[in-house]
């Protein structure tokens, strides 16, 4: 499965985009503009998320999936969305989507995380949007994850501890550290997280694309 970074928490997983955050993200070498992809999916409205999410959709003709009430939003600006909440599944294109926990805050809706299955591919990503560790990731691991996008930041979100203790609670086959380093406040080194987490961990650099 072709997994391409675009700095955050922003990746282009095959035809599906989440959290594209590229406009004013220091560490993104990608253009919006530039950007084509079939589903885009927003863990949550905080703007390095929902970024440049509308504009993506819009020219791509994309579906925009997110919580129910900034799906809302999306349809109002006349984006064809699909909204969502905690638990529920749908299937949008190749993709099965489950909508998860995220303990975060948000100013529309409820922060999410996501579940996305690749039916063709029959592999499974989470990404953990913002969030904290909880304990109910070991209920997400029972989705027999293949690759866990999880937040090492701190601050906003886990920091290198927590996302080590939520990696030995998810059991995926590869983590992929986000959400550091873009701002002075989230500073983190992501070989600390590889050194200490008891599963396969794969940086990438901003812009960088990984067969995983």
């Amino acid at each position: 499965m072709k997994v391409k970074y675009l700095g955050h928490s922003a990746f282009l997983i095959g035809d599906l985009l989440i959290d594209p955050f590229m406009t004013g993200n220091p560490n993104c070498r990608e253009k919006a503009k530039d950007i084509k992809c079939r589903v885009v999916c927003v863990t949550h409205d905080h703007p390095d998320h929902l970024g440049d999410a509308f504009e993506i959709a819009k020219r791509n003709k994309a579906v925009f999936v997110a919580i129910h009430e900034l799906a809302e939003l999306a349809a109002s600006k006349g984006i064809k969305s699909e909204g969502m909440n905690i638990g529920g599944c749908i299937t949008v294109g190749g993709w099965k989507i489950k909508m998860v926990e995220a303990l975060h805050s948000a100013g529309m809706g409820h922060p999410a995380g996501f579940v996305l299955e690749n039916v063709k591919l029959g592999k499974t990503i989470y990404h953990a949007g913002d969030t904290g560790l909880f304990s109910d990731m070991k209920l997400i691991r029972r989705e027999r994850i293949d690759i866990a996008m999880l937040p090492i930041g701190d601050r906003y979100t886990m920091g290198i501890k927590e996302a080590v203790k939520a990696a030995a609670l998810l059991k995926p086959k590869v983590a992929v550290p986000m959400h550091y380093n873009t701002f002075p406040v989230i500073q983190a080194n992501p070989e600390d997280f590889k050194k200490k987490c008891a599963v396969k961990v794969k940086i990438f650099k901003s812009g960088e694309e990984q067969d995983l």
